[in-house]
C-alpha cells in the first residue's frame, strides 16, 4: 500500500519527450509514470488512470522533474538522479546515475528544488538550499560553474533561450540575472520593493519565475507580476489571493497556480479571466504538454494523491492519481 494517501502531495511532473507519458513525483520520494494515451484513450477505464509504473526515486520528496530528448532528471535533498525514458516505458527502474554536487559544509543536505535546461550547451541549471545557482554540463557529466550572489535559498530557475542569460529567484526577496558564460550576476531585480508588486503580510520571497523571450513572470510573496526584461520594470500586476507557486505563458495568456484550489487564467494586461477549479485545494505544480498534438493537456498537481487532467482548459476532464 505504500505511504499514506491522506497526506501526499505532488510536486514535480514532467511530459516524456513522445508526450504519451507523464511523469509526477511525490513527498514521499517516489515517481509515478502514467500512460496519457490510456487515460484519454476512448475506452479508458479507472485503471488507466493509475500508474502504469510507481517506484521510490529519492528519500526526501522529489521536488523537480524535467525531461531532456531522451531522460528524465528528479531531483531531491541534494542530488540530482537520471532515467531512461525508453527503459522506464519497458518499466525498468534503474537509473543512470545520480549526481551529488559538494556542498561546503557535509552537515546540511539542501534540498535541489528548481531545474531547468540550457539547451544551447546541454547544461542543466539547478537552485536549492544552499543559496546558489549550480551548472551541470550533462555532455560530461561534470558540475562546472556556481553562480553565488543570492543571501538565502533558491527558489526557482529559468533559462532565457535566446540570451545567454539566466534567471533565479530567492527567499531574499531578489531576482537575479546571471550570464551564463561568465557566471556573473548581471541584474537584480527586489520585486518587493516595486510599490505595484508588495505585499508585505506574505513576505518578499519569490516561489516561481519563468521567462519568454522579452519577458518574465514572477510571483511569491509579491504578487505575480508580468516584466519587461529590456526594460526592468512591472507592466501588469495580477491581483491573484495568495502565493503563487507555478506559472506558465499560454497563448496569449498566463496560467498560474498557487494557494486555493483554481487555475488562475489571466490576460497579458493584469486582468484575471477565470479560475477553474480543481480537486487539490491548494496547487505546486502546472504543465503543458506541448510535445504532442494528439494529448495535448494541461495537468496540475499539489496537496492530493489526484493529478487533474484538462483537454479543454475551461473545465478539469478527469484525475489522474497515485
Amino acid at each position: 500500500s505504500g505511504p499514506s494517501l491522506l497526506h501526499m502531495s505532488v510536486f514535480s511532473q514532467s511530459f516524456s519527450p513522445c508526450g504519451r507519458f507523464l511523469a509526477a513525483g511525490n513527498n514521499y520520494g517516489e515517481i509515478a509514470v502514467f500512460s496519457l494515451s490510456a487515460a484519454l484513450s476512448p475506452d479508458a477505464t479507472a485503471l488507466s488512470q493509475k500508474p502504469v509504473l510507481r517506484f521510490p526515486a529519492h528519500e526526501g520528496p522529489v521536488y523537480s522533474l524535467l525531461s531532456t530528448d531522451c531522460q528524465l532528471l528528479s531531483s531531491g535533498n541534494g542530488e540530482i538522479s537520471c532515467w531512461s525514458w525508453s527503459e522506464l516505458i519497458k518499466k525498468n527502474v534503474k537509473s543512470l546515475w545520480t549526481k551529488r554536487p559538494k556542498y561546503k559544509s557535509s552537515l546540511e543536505i539542501p534540498e535541489i528544488n528548481s531545474m531547468s535546461m540550457n539547451f544551447r550547451d546541454n547544461s542543466l541549471v539547478f537552485g536549492g538550499g544552499d543559496n546558489n545557482v549550480h551548472i551541470l554540463d550533462l555532455e560530461h557529466g561534470v558540475f562546472k560553474s556556481v553562480l553565488q550572489g543570492h543571501t538565502d535559498y533558491v527558489h526557482c530557475v529559468s533559462v532565457r533561450d535566446r540570451e545567454a542569460e539566466i534567471l533565479s529567484g530567492g527567499e531574499d526577496g531578489a531576482v537575479r540575472m546571471w550570464d551564463s558564460r561568465t557566471g556573473q550576476s548581471v541584474h537584480c531585480i527586489e520585486v518587493h520593493k516595486y510599490e505595484s508588486c508588495a505585499r508585505p503580510q506574505f513576505g518578499k520571497w519569490i516561489s516561481c519565475l519563468t521567462t519568454d523571450s522579452d519577458w518574465m513572470l514572477c510571483g511569491g510573496g509579491p504578487s505575480l507580476s508580468l516584466w519587461h526584461l529590456r526594460s526592468l520594470s512591472p507592466t501588469s500586476v495580477f491581483p491573484l489571493k495568495g502565493v503563487q507557486r507555478q506559472t506558465t505563458f499560454y497563448q496569449d495568456m498566463i496560467l498560474a497556480v498557487g494557494e486555493g484550489p483554481a487555475v488562475s487564467h489571466c490576460l497579458l494586461g493584469g486582468e484575471v479571466k477565470a479560475q477553474i477549479p480543481c480537486t487539490p485545494q491548494s496547487l505546486n505544480t502546472l504543465q503543458l504538454n506541448t510535445s504532442s498534438t494528439e494529448h495535448r493537456v494541461l495537468t496540475v498537481g499539489g496537496s492530493s494523491d489526484h493529478i487533474d487532467v484538462f483537454t479543454n482548459l475551461s473545465y478539469r476532464t478527469f484525475s489522474l492519481s497515485f
